[in-house]
C-alpha cells in the first residue's frame, strides 16, 4: 500500500543557525527522555520509579486513565523552548492545546523543581516520584488535562478549540512575552481554533508580545486520522500562508535529526519575532508581519512501543490514550511496559535516590524564567486594581421617577471610555462588531478599534480603525471571549459584550472558564485571584422589533446559574444608573463570571444614582413608590426582574392602583438574580426570613421576569411561599413583533399581569371581573393595532409612571 503523500517527510524551510553540538544534542535528548519516562510512569505506575527494581503487578495502577499520544511532542517542544529561554533570556509561557496533554507538561514542571516548590510533599527523589506517579489521573488528585493544579498552566484543554485565542489574549499588552502555543491537529478541526488563526491581524508588534503557534501534526484523533495530516504538504503550506503566517516544517521521527531541525527552526522563528518587534518599536510605525508558525509532524505516541499483537502503536490512533491497558493481568504487557520504560535509560537520568542528574537540571532555566514558574501563568500576582472614575459623573439625572427615557447602555459607554483612558495598558473591551450597536461608541473617545490588516481611504470616514486601538471587534464570539480569558488570566481586566440571543455561541467556553475559576479559587491556594470575566448581554429578547424570532433567546443566564455558586453572578439592572452601579462592582471583583443583562434601547429611568447604589448593594428591595401596602399586610406582591419586565410590572401596578384602589400591593424589584436562591445554596442568596419578609409566605406573588419563567422556580423552589409564586416570562412566542405585541404573546404584558393579579387575589376574583374583561379587550385591541400600523399605540410607546 502506498504511503499517503502527506505523511512523507519534507525538508524544513532553510534557516541559518549553528547546529547543536553533539554534547548539546545528547543533553537535550536526555532531558526529553526524562520527561517521557515520567509521562509513562504517571500513566501506568502508582508506587515505583523503576530505577533499580523489576516491575511487578502491584506497581501498576488499578485505573489507567492517562493519555500518551501527544505527551512526547509537548515535552519535546518544552525542552527546546528551555534552550532558547536560557540562551536569549526569554520571557515565555507555554499553552498546551492537545487534549489530555498533562503528562507532557507535568514532567517538565517536576524536573524544573517548580512542582516540588508548590507541593513540598512531591519531593524530587524516589519517594516523591512515587507520589507524583500515583496522583496522576487518580481519584482525589489531579486530572489528565493541564488543570489549574499544574504549575505553569493557564489553559486546561479539557474542551478543544481555545488554545490559540487564549494565547493571543495573553500576548496583548505584554510586550516582552512570547506565548508558545501547541495546537493539537485534532483541535485544529474545531471552529473556534480555525477562526483563531486570524488573531494575527490584531497583534501589534510595537506594544504587544508575540504568539508562536506550533501545530502538533501527529496524524490522529481518538480513532480517526486528522484532516490536516492527510492533505498535501503544498496544500497545508498554502493554508497557513493564506492565514498570514510564515510556516516552517519540522518533520520526522529520528530524535537526533528532529532535535537539530527543531533547534534551527526555533532560532529562526524567535529571530523573526524579535526583528519584527524591534522594527516596529524603533520606527514607531506598526505594520503586520507575517508571523512565524511551526508545523511539527511527528508520530503519535512518539518513542513508545512500535507495535503490539500485530497492530501498529507508534504513529497510529491506537497510541492516543493508553497504548495497552491490560497490564495487571497480562504478564506479556507488563514486560512490554517495563521494556518501554527502561528504553529511556532512567539510570542515566536519575541517581539511585531518584534525583535528576545535576548536569541535566542545569540545562533548564532558573527562577521565574522557568515556564512552569512564569508569573504570567499565575496572573493574579501581576494584577493591579483598575483606576475607576466615580460613576456619579455619568449618572442619568432622574427627577420625577419613571417619566424620562434614556438608552441604558449609553452612560455605561461613557464610563468605560474613561476606564480605558485611566488604564491604557491593562483594560480592553471585546465585542463582535457591535460596540456602536450596543450604544458603547463613546469608547472611541479613548481608543479606536484594533486593526492590523489593510486599510482603505474610506476607513477614515467613521471606520474608527487603528493599529493602536484597544477596542477589540471580530465577528467571532469564540475568538473574542478566548482573547478576554487569556487577557484576564495573565493579570489584566476587560469586558465582553454581545447580543443576548447569540451569547449561546460561547456557552461552553464560559462553562470551561467557570470550572477553571472554581478549581483555582477553592482548591488551589497558590493561585492568586484574577479579574472577573464580565459579560454584558444587550440587544435583548424584548426589543427585537425587526430582527424577530431568531434574536429572541434569554437562556444564557439559565446556563450560568448551573455553575458553581462560588464563581457566578447574574445581574439585571432596570435602568441606566443601576447598570452603572452594577458594572462598577463587577470591574472591581475577582474570580467571578459576572453576567449583566441590559438592553440598549431607550427605557424609563426609575432611580437616582444614590438610590441605584443602595438598591444594587441590597440586590433586591421594595419599591415604595409603586407599593400601596406600607404598614399593612399586602394582598399581592408584584415582583420584577429586568428592564422591560420592570416597566410592564409598573404599568400593571398603575392600572391596579386606578382600577382597584383598595388593593394592598407590594412592589419588589430584583437586580441580583441569586437573591432568589436560598443563602444555603449561594453566597448572594436570601435567608428564609429575608425572603418571607419580602414575598410573604401565603400571599400570591406575580413575578414579571426578563427570561424563561421556569428559571425563577428553579432558584426559589425551596422557600415556603414558592407555591404562591406565579412567574411570567419569555415562552418562545415571537416573530417580527412590536414590543407590546411580543409581551402579550408571552403573557408578560401589563394587561396579562393585571389579569393574573385578579385571578390570584381572592377578593378580586369576582369583584374584578369587569377589570379583567377590560384587560382582555385591551389585548385584542392592541394586537389588532400592531398588525395594522406596525407599531404600538402612542399611549403605550409614550407611557410614563403616572404617580
Amino acid at each position: 500500500m502506498t504511503k499517503p503523500a502527506a505523511t512523507k517527510e519534507r525538508a524544513s524551510a532553510p534557516v541559518e543557525s549553528t547546529p547543536l553540538s553533539r554534547e548539546e544534542m545528547e543533553t537535550m535528548n536526555a532531558y526529553w527522555r526524562a520527561c517521557n519516562y515520567l509521562s509513562v510512569g504517571m500513566i501506568y505506575l502508582q508506587d515505583n520509579p523503576l530505577l533499580n527494581q523489576p516491575l511487578k503487578t502491584e506497581h501498576v495502577k488499578h485505573r489507567l486513565l492517562g493519555h500518551w499520544g501527544a505527551s512526547p511532542a509537548l515535552s519535546f517542544v518544552w525542552v527546546h523552548l528551555n534552550r532558547l529561554i536560557v540562551e536569549h533570556d526569554l520571557d515565555m509561557i507555554f499553552v498546551a492545546g492537545p487534549g489530555h496533554g498533562a503528562p507532557g507538561v507535568l514532567g517538565p514542571a517536576y524536573l524544573e523543581g517548580t512542582y516540588s516548590e508548590i507541593y513540598p510533599n512531591i519531593t524530587q527523589d524516589a519517594e516523591g516520584m512515587q507520589k507524583f506517579f500515583k496522583q496522576f489521573s487518580f481519584p482525589g488528585h489531579i486530572g489528565s488535562h493541564v488543570t489549574p493544579e499544574t504549575p505553569g498552566s493557564i489553559h486546561e484543554g479539557g474542551e478543544l478549540g481555545y488554545s490559540l485565542s487564549h494565547a493571543y489574549g495573553m500576548a496583548f499588552d505584554n510586550p516582552d512575552l512570547i506565548v508558545a502555543c501547541v495546537v493539537g491537529d485534532g483541535e485544529a478541526e474545531t471552529g473556534p481554533l480555525a477562526t483563531a488563526w486570524h488573531s494575527n491581524k490584531f497583534l501589534n508588534p510595537a506594544r504587544d508580545g508575540a504568539v508562536l503557534p506550533i501545530l502538533n501534526l501527529n496524524g490522529y484523533k481518538i480513532a480517526n486520522p486528522t484532516i490536516l495530516s492527510r492533505i498535501s504538504h503544498e496544500e497545508l503550506q498554502a493554508l497557513f500562508v493564506g492565514y498570514g503566517y510564515t510556516p516552517y516544517f519540522v518533520e520526522g521521527s529520528d530524535p537526533a535529526e528532529m532535535h537539530q531541525k527543531m533547534a534551527a527552526t526555533l532560532e529562526q522563528a524567535i529571530g523573526e519575532i524579535r526583528a519584527a518587534q524591534q522594527t516596529a518599536r524603533s520606527s514607531g510605525r506598526a505594520t503586520r508581519p507575517r508571523w512565524p508558525m511551526i508545523v511539527l509532524r511527528s508520530p503519535k505516541g512518539w518513542t513508545g512501543p512500535k507495535e503490539m499483537n500485530g497492530h501498529k502503536l507508534e504513529g497510529s490512533w491506537r497510541s492516543h490514550q493508553v497504548p495497552f491497558a491490560d497490564v495487571r493481568n497480562n504478564p506479556g504487557n507488563l514486560k512490554m511496559l517495563e521494556d518501554w520504560m527502561r528504553s529511556y535509560k532512567p539510570e542515566e537520568l536519575f541517581d539511585n535516590e531518584g534525583h535528576i542528574k545535576a548536569e541535566l537540571r542545569a540545562t533548564a532555566p532558573m527562577g521565574d524564567r522557568r515556564m512552569s514558574a512564569n508569573p504570567h501563568a499565575n496572573g493574579g500576582v501581576l494584577r493591579h486594581e483598575l483606576k475607576l472614575p466615580d460613576i456619579r459623573q455619568y449618572a442619568v439625572q432622574v427627577g420625577s421617577r419613571g417619566t424620562a427615557q434614556h438608552e441604558n447602555t449609553k452612560p455605561l459607554g461613557e464610563f468605560l471610555r474613561d476606564v480605558m483612558k485611566n488604564n491604557p495598558t491593562n483594560f480592553r473591551v471585546f465585542g463582535p462588531d457591535e460596540t456602536a450597536s450596543n450604544r458603547l461608541q463613546a469608547l472611541y473617545g479613548a481608543s479606536k478599534k484594533t486593526w492590523m490588516a489593510d486599510m482603505l481611504p474610506e476607513d477614515a470616514d467613521g471606520g474608527e480603525l487603528s493599529p493602536d486601538g484597544r477596542v477589540m471587534e471580530m465577528l467571532s464570539e469564540h475568538t473574542l471571549i478566548g482573547w478576554l480569558e487569556g487577557y484576564l488570566l495573565t493579570g489584566r481586566h476587560g469586558l465582553f459584550h454581545t447580543y443576548e440571543a447569540f451569547a449561546h455561541v460561547i456557552d461552553s467556553m464560559v462553562n470551561q472558564h467557570a470550572k477553571w475559576l472554581d478549581i483555582s479559587k477553592n482548591h488551589v491556594p497558590w493561585r492568586v485571584p484574577v479579574a472577573s470575566e464580565n459579560i454584558l448581554l444587550s440587544s435583548t429578547v424584548w426589543r427585537q422589533d425587526h430582527n424577530g424570532f431568531s434574536h429572541q433567546d434569554p437562556g444564557f443566564i439559565d446556563l450560568v446559574t448551573n455553575k458553581s455558586a462560588s464563581v457566578v453572578r447574574v445581574y439585571l439592572p432596570p435602568d441606566a444608573n443601576t447598570l452603572l452601579s452594577v458594572m462598577d462592582h463587577c470591574l472591581r471583583s475577582t474570580d467571578y463570571v459576572n453576567v449583566v443583562v441590559a438592553d440598549k434601547q431607550k427605557h424609563l429611568q426609575f432611580t437616582t444614582i444614590d438610590e441605584a447604589i443602595v438598591h444594587c448593594t441590597k440586590g433586591i428591595g421594595i419599591w415604595k413608590r409603586a407599593s400601596t401596602d406600607e404598614g399593612e399586610e399586602p394582598d399581592v406582591v408584584l415582583a420584577s426582574c429586568g428592564d422591560v419586565a420592570t416597566m410592564e410590572a409598573l404599568a400593571a401596578a398603575a392600572i391596579l392602583r386606578e382600577k382597584a384602589p383598595g388593593l394592598k400591593l407590594r412592589f419588589v424589584n430584583v437586580v441580583d438574580l441569586f437573591k432568589l436562591q436560598p443563602a444555603t445554596e449561594h453566597p448572594h442568596g436570601s435567608t428564609e426570613r429575608e425572603f418571607d419578609s419580602l414575598f410573604t409566605t401565603d400571599k400570591p406573588v406575580i413575578f414579571s421576569f426578563h427570561g424563561y419563567p421556569w428559571l425563577i422556580h428553579k432558584l426559589a423552589y425551596r422557600f415556603k411561599g414558592h407555591d404562591n409564586m406565579h412567574v411570567r416570562g419569555y415562552k418562545e412566542k415571537g416573530n417580527i413583533n412590536t414590543p407590546l405585541e411580543l409581551a402579550m404573546l408571552n403573557e408578560t404584558s401589563r394587561f396579562n399581569l393585571v389579569i393574573d393579579v385578579i385571578d390570584r387575589v381572592p377578593s378580586l376574583r369576582t369583584k374584578g371581573a369587569h377589570i379583567k374583561e377590560e384587560m382582555k379587550n385591551a389585548i385584542i385591541d392592541h394586537m389588532n393595532y400592531a398588525h395594522e400600523h406596525g407599531t404600538d399605540r402612542p399611549e403605550i410607546v409614550n407611557w410614563t409612571w403616572p404617580h
